[in-house]
């Protein structure tokens, strides 16, 4: 391995969760840099029709020494590089894991519009009925907004998405229909799972049944979605059942947002665990934000988390305030897979969100106040590999064989790097090179 100078870091904002397996442990494959052919490019959009590329003097991880990251079709090689092989130069930045997004939604965003105005709301009702003025209100298509939201989270650092699309009466499948459009252009950056969500109910407001059965059927659909149960859509069972069935019959998975807490959560809860096992649909669920179970004692929270990992029900959270996050070091000591997401991005129910999951690591350990090396990397490691698991995607750790999906930046180390977030001066999906210096590369 060839040595490098650390390049200076930069500078910007606080602190990060606490966790277990520190990602910076990770061995990256490498050939010193000398293996690799001399004559290197500038770094800049790689040819996609290259099967083999080489990023020169890069610091996996924040390691003291530079490397050569080899990628043969797309995935990280070990070994040295063919001769003739693309090279691309690092100028010894930190190289490190894309992120995934494992709970957003682009459909609703004025990304890249002008600026919206909110008046106040109190229950979701009253932001459901602000969404649909503000989507009649709109100019610009649904899937024009969700690419512009989508691309710059690439050129953030994301490499998987989840994808929220609100299915209802007053939209029928617009939204999916334009994430699904957006997904087509984005597929050499992104990769995307669409979940059809009834954000208006799926009892309360009648004909939403019949629209996510038809979104599911048409192929765009990943996973089928559904809302408080008992404190929005007052119908548990009928809620469930017809969810629960859709997936069933058409082969896609669930992910049911949960913000009720206190029994009315743990009572949803167990309704999912009990149909997820019933249908052998372990694996294909996940259950997003599930503000019952922070305020938990560990022996209840212990309990329900044994069941969830029994049917490999996965769990996201948004990190939206101290009370609110989940306790990821504790779920995921019992198995539990969890994501981290970025949610709403200026939409109607805030003006606030950005779609870069570095900043939402940052976030993450802001409000649970960590301050410790370790809880900083284990923040970019839920980032990264959380979601992910949720995704059911090959973890993009630098290792032989894994996806060549990473991000160089300019820093000291990975803890530094949570703090600080750098610009994203690189990102690479599948060993191309999709954002150069902030910009997404069409």
């Amino acid at each position: 391995m060839q040595s490098s100078p650390t390049p200076s870091g930069a500078l910007s904002r606080r602190t990060m969760l606490a966790g277990a397996a520190a990602l910076a442990g990770t061995t990256a494959a490498a050939v010193p840099a000398s293996a690799a052919t001399p004559a290197a490019t500038p770094a800049g959009k790689a040819d996609r029709r290259a099967r083999t590329v080489v990023f020169r003097d890069v610091r996996p991880f924040g390691a003291a020494k530079a490397v050569d990251l080899v990628v043969v079709d797309g995935k990280i090689a070990d070994g040295p590089a063919p001769h003739g092989a693309k090279v691309v130069d690092g100028g010894g930045r930190i190289a490190l894991p894309s992120l995934v997004d494992a709970h957003i939604h682009p459909d609703k965003t004025t990304w890249g519009g002008d600026w919206v105005s909110r008046r106040p709301a109190s229950t979701i009702a009253d932001y459901v009925a602000q969404d649909v003025e503000l989507f009649k209100a709109q100019t610009r298509p649904v899937a024009e907004r969700a690419y512009g939201l989508m691309s710059h989270a690439v050129s953030r650092g994301t490499r998987g998405m989840r994808a929220h699309a609100d299915v209802a009466p007053a939209y029928g499948l617009a939204g999916v229909e334009g994430l699904a459009e957006a997904r087509e252009r984005l597929r050499h950056a992104l990769d995307v799972q669409i979940v059809a969500f009834p954000q208006h109910g799926v009892v309360r407001t009648p004909g939403t049944a019949r629209l996510l059965e038809e979104g599911a059927r048409s192929g765009a659909v990943d996973m089928i979605g559904g809302i408080d149960p008992i404190g929005f859509d007052h119908a548990l069972d009928e809620q469930l059942d017809i969810v629960f069935g859709i997936a069933d019959r058409q082969g896609v998975g669930v992910d049911i947002h949960l913000h009720d807490r206190g029994d009315k959560g743990i009572q949803a809860m167990r309704g999912i665990i009990d149909r997820t096992r019933a249908l052998g649909l372990a694996g294909k669920v996940t259950v997003s934000h599930v503000f019952c179970l922070p305020a938990l004692s560990d022996r209840d929270l212990g309990a329900i988390a044994a069941d969830l990992a029994a049917q490999d029900i996965a769990l996201t959270t948004v990190a939206p305030s101290d009370s609110l996050v989940l306790p990821i070091a504790r779920l995921r000591e019992h198995g539990v897979r969890v994501g981290l997401g970025s949610d709403g991005v200026r939409d109607s129910w805030s003006p606030f969100g950005n779609g870069d999951m570095l900043h939402r690591a940052h976030i993450l350990g802001w409000v649970t106040d960590i301050r410790l090396d370790e809880e900083l990397t284990d923040c970019y490691r839920v980032a990264a590999h959380g979601g992910a698991d949720v995704m059911h995607l090959p973890h993009a750790d630098l290792t032989p064989g894994a996806p060549a999906d990473f991000v160089l930046v300019r820093g000291q180390g990975l803890p530094q790097v949570v703090v600080d977030m750098p610009q994203r001066d690189l990102v690479v999906h599948g060993g191309v090179v999709v954002a150069r210096d902030g910009e997404f590369l069409a």
